[in-house]
């Protein structure tokens, strides 16, 4: 599974932007999908999941109500719509495709895209 991702940019505090995963070379919907991020000087975080069919969801605590994980299986797409953005969430947005069933246990048996630069300014 081949992934691109985009959408990533500057954006002042409370702001919003949206990513964009494009998948191929796979079965798009028998691929769990995920955002994970990372800082410099920290370990690598799962931001947000879906499941193949786009029926169960999974969020860290400190997105929720801001973030929002969708799927088009039909165009083999992912997005991450990101509201009310805070510097905290300043990072490299990385997508992920894993079969792993669990959506929290996302990313040891994963197929990456590359980063996606999001700044959020205060």
């Amino acid at each position: 599974v081949q992934l691109q991702a985009s959408g990533g940019g500057l954006v002042q505090a409370g702001g919003s932007l949206r990513l964009s995963c494009a998948a191929s070379g796979g079965i798009f919907s028998t691929y769990n999908m995920g955002w994970f991020r990372r800082v410099p000087g920290k370990e690598r975080e799962l931001v947000a999941a879906i499941d193949g069919r786009g029926r169960r969801t999974y969020y860290i605590d400190s997105v929720k109500g801001r973030f929002t994980i969708s799927r088009d299986n039909r165009k083999n797409a992912m997005n991450l719509q990101m509201n009310s953005l805070k510097p905290e969430d300043t990072a490299l947005y990385y997508c992920a495709a894993d079969p792993t069933p669990d959506l929290g246990a996302m990313g040891s048996n994963a197929y990456w895209g590359q980063g996606t630069l999001v700044t959020v300014s205060s």
